[in-house]
């Protein structure tokens, strides 16, 4: 057995070589390529034909019977690895310099598995020459080095999307003569690691940097008896823990420190958000001239003049210049008291007259400004991974606008004045509202679809069915946790427990996810963990709920009452955009009347008069409607036929085994077949 084994695992290590081979090979080719785009016009990224390669590896991996989540992930990282060793053969041809040195000294702050160093690692990889990876204590001897020589680059942390900026990176780069040449982004992913599995009531001490602490806020309260303090770098904690063997001890860093030191990884993802990432920024000396192909971002610190209005100027400057604000954030301006230094990031490059008119006219406004520099943009649009292409889907380049409804006449514009909604209705604001969720769109030009099974009810259920809804292009992973049931004895949702795997099933597969929330004390909660928090129809009234729920910043799936008229409704609305949170999205569902052929009668002449009367999103559930999935394609594409911003309907491994609602489910194989209609149906409209 033994024998059979290790020629199984020879076998293995061949395959794998034969993996590396070929990424070789493409690379060789890859370089070819970008030699040709050094003089040829056009973009260096083709985001359709990566759409459409993706599709055709997935098809290829479901024939294979391989992962085709797994291919997605791979090629991914191919692709985004073959872009930026193109973008950087067209910074070295626009910067000869960069090239002079033999071997490149990259500072970070902190030791080996520190995440500064991975980001380095990851950052200067498609460089492919030799980097040197020199770690220090802190920010400001990292810097220093640059500005003596000592180091060509330095990665600096400058914002993290839990702890927010980081002040003294802002604070050096207002006080040292030195420039941004790049920026990345690292997925933080913080464990609490020790010397052995030791249980968490045995700790009586934590280490790590504040910002990983800051960022584990929330862990941390919970540990009983337990000091925290800091320490310099979160790879140090690891390796401090590992020195002095305490078994009380513990420190908070990445399983990359963990392996590197021989440590026990106690806990995983202990951080207060599961999506958890920190931008860091490349600084040299000099800057560096980036060809207009590459997207690009621009950074600059400005004081404004002593004038009213001086920053709303400032910024009105770049808006005028279609220049887009990606970050603001203030310091207090170094003895000045009570002035204040503006750090502005926007979408542009200093090498397009675009960029330069709009600083020649910022300088006017401002009493100093400095140009932090150009450099290749990470966060933009245009460098969100690529999905694969569904079978008969359109991906035009340039995306369709959202086909606006009609513009109410002025009766019935007189008509909405005179209603009790204010916020919701037209007559407030008249252009459409657009809510964004990770990468998807609600109320744009294309449908959305939200898929998935009625209830949670286990691990293997909800991971099948957010792969059947991201394989078919689906966009937003559904399941119910708490469920409002009509009999007490009848399955009540599995709460929080289910939260969790709904929530790790969108994580693992790029899906957010939407989930039902019932009680006030559970808005806040939830609104953690999801997404898109929904509002049933039997709690469309529940003023209490809704007044807590204007208070979270999560848009709200808003789901009609079963006897409630549009104007009850968008009343109903209204508490949560008077409450502040103005993200909501209608949901018709299907009213109660006298027909009992189907569960409740879908009023599709309801999305047509709401967008008549509310610049809110609408979508359709047809499930719920129909109470059978007969009906649901005819009365899904009659949804979109009459302009809803997309639809949302259920889908079960096994319908027949259902915890709830199984007779409405589609199968996975029905749910691919309306997926196929809808893609159609949207390329159809598109090319008209």
């Amino acid at each position: 057995m033994q024998r059979e084994i290790q020629d199984l695992r020879n076998k293995l290590d061949e395959i794998d070589g034969n993996i590396v081979d070929a990424l070789a090979a493409r690379q060789q080719v890859i370089t070819t390529i970008g030699q040709a785009k050094l003089t040829a016009e056009g973009g260096l990224r083709d985001l359709t034909r990566e759409q459409e390669l993706l599709a055709r590896l997935v098809a290829r991996a479901k024939d294979a019977d391989v992962d085709p989540h797994l291919v997605t992930r791979l090629f991914r990282e191919i692709l985004d690895h073959s872009v930026r060793r193109q973008q950087q053969n067209l910074v070295d041809r626009d910067n000869p310099d960069r090239t002079a040195a033999d071997v490149l000294v990259v500072g970070y702050q902190g030791t080996d598995g520190a995440n500064s160093h991975l980001v380095a690692q990851k950052h200067f990889g498609p460089r492919g020459v030799e980097v040197e990876y020199r770690g220090y204590d802190s920010f400001e001897e990292m810097l220093q080095a640059v500005h003596d020589g000592g180091c060509n680059y330095a990665m600096l942390p400058i914002e993290n999307t839990t702890a927010g900026s980081i002040n003294e990176s802002y604070d050096l780069l207002a006080r040292m003569n030195l420039v941004l040449v790049g920026e990345d982004i690292w997925k933080i992913e913080h464990c609490l690691l020790a010397i052995e599995d030791v249980p968490l009531s045995h700790i009586r001490r934590v280490y790590s940097h504040p910002q990983a602490l800051a960022q584990c806020s929330e862990f941390l309260r919970r540990l009983k008896d337990t000091h925290v303090e800091s320490f310099t770098d979160t790879a140090m904690a690891a390796r401090k823990i590992r020195d002095e063997q305490d078994l009380s001890q513990a420190a908070i860093a990445n399983a990359e420190a963990a392996r590197i030191y021989g440590l026990h990884v106690v806990k995983q993802g202990i951080a207060n958000q599961k999506e958890n990432f920190t931008r860091f920024v490349v600084v040299a000396r000099e800057p560096v001239t980036v060809d207009e192909r590459i997207p690009c971002k621009t950074s600059v610190i400005l004081a404004t003049k002593h004038e009213e209005g001086a920053l709303l100027r400032c910024l009105n400057t770049l808006a005028d210049h279609h220049l887009n604000l990606t970050k603001l954030e203030s310091r207090p301006r170094p003895n000045n008291p009570w002035e204040y230094l503006f750090y502005i990031d926007f979408e542009g490059n200093l090498a397009s007259q675009q960029v330069q008119t709009g600083l020649r006219e910022l300088t006017a406004n401002t009493s100093y400004l400095k140009v932090l520099g150009s450099y290749p943009a990470r966060t933009t649009r245009e460098n969100r991974p690529a999905e694969p292409k569904p079978a008969g889907a359109s991906r035009p380049k340039v995306p369709a606008e959202p086909k606006a409804a009609s513009a109410p006449t002025a009766s019935v514009m007189q008509q909405l004045e005179k209603k009790p909604y204010k916020l919701v209705s037209r007559a407030g604001r008249m252009k459409d509202t657009l809510i964004q969720v990770g990468n998807v769109t609600i109320g744009g030009a294309e449908p959305v679809v939200i898929a998935g099974p009625c209830s949670v009810e286990s691990r293997d259920q909800i991971f099948a069915c957010a792969r059947v809804v991201k394989e078919n292009g689906g966009h937003l992973l559904r399941g119910g946790c708490f469920k409002p049931r009509t009999s007490p004895y009848s399955f009540q949702g599995m709460g929080y427990e289910g939260l969790d795997i709904l929530e790790e099933a969108g994580r693992t597969f790029g899906l957010p996810i939407v989930t039902e929330v019932m009680h006030p004390s559970d808005v806040q909660p939830v609104a953690r963990q999801a997404d898109i928090l929904q509002i049933g129809a039997r709690n469309m009234q529940n003023f209490s709920l809704l007044k807590e729920l204007g208070k979270v910043d999560r848009p709200i799936l808003f789901k009609r009452g079963m006897m409630a008229d549009i104007d009850e409704w968008l009343g109903a609305a209204e508490y949560i955009l008077a409450a502040g949170n103005q993200q909501v999205i209608l949901c018709e569902r299907g009213i109660r009347t006298f027909e009992t052929a189907t569960r409740n009668t879908l009023d599709l002449s309801a999305v047509p008069v709401c967008r008549e009367r509310t610049h809110l999103p609408i979508i359709v559930d047809p499930s719920h409607a129909c109470g059978t999935y007969r009906w649901i394609p005819q009365m899904a594409a009659g949804s979109l036929a009459v302009g809803a911003h997309g639809i949302m309907v259920e889908t079960h491994p096994d319908p027949a085994t259902a915890k709830s609602d199984g007779p409405q489910a589609l199968t996975f194989e029905m749910f691919e077949k309306l997926m196929a209609q809808i893609h159609a149906m949207h390329a159809a409209q598109v090319s008209k």
